[in-house]
């Protein structure tokens, strides 16, 4: 099967129908416009776009629902902005509303390889058993006393080589 290739746009339209779909059901073309506060006429246009691409079932004035795929890249779409929100606020400290909207803007051109990369990352920095966490504003967060780091499952998938040792 051919990779679909979609813009930016397109994928914040099968994010913001998930969304809608998850709350009413199915969506129609004005919870879509507000939600995304952009024109009737333009979310008609990508429906139909996002419709030839056999991503949506659309017909115009009746309900729209993703198809299969669709909600595949949607839930994909939907996991890489969580992550990267997640990563911002709880690594970097970012506020909430700008680590969502800073979300939305990388969450389009981000690859799999590094989200999956974010998401230990965040998991070691929620989950490490050491005390002795600090933040260090050039290395973000790191295990202060590394000699009991070996006994930390999650400092193993850290690369700590960079940071030097500080007792």
């Amino acid at each position: 099967m051919p990779k679909i290739v979609l813009t930016s746009s397109q994928e914040d339209y099968l994010e913001a129908i998930l969304h809608i779909e998850k709350e009413n059901g199915a969506a129609r073309t004005k919870e879509i416009s507000k939600r995304l506060r952009i024109t009737y006429s333009a979310v008609t246009k990508a429906l139909q776009s996002l419709a030839k691409k056999n991503l949506v079932y659309y017909k115009p004035y009746g309900l729209i629902r993703l198809t299969p795929t669709g909600k595949r890249i949607a839930n994909d779409v939907v996991n890489r902005h969580t992550a990267l929100k997640e990563f911002l606020i709880k690594v970097l400290h970012v506020d909430e509303d700008e680590a969502d909207d800073a979300a939305c803007k990388m969450e389009h051109a981000i690859s799999k390889n590094i989200i999956n990369r974010i998401i230990k990352f965040v998991e070691y920095v929620e989950n490490c058993p050491h005390v002795n966490i600090k933040w260090l504003d050039e290395f973000g967060y790191h295990c202060k006393d590394l000699d009991h780091c070996d006994k930390c499952s999650h400092c193993d998938d850290i690369p700590l080589k960079d940071i030097e040792k500080s007792k």
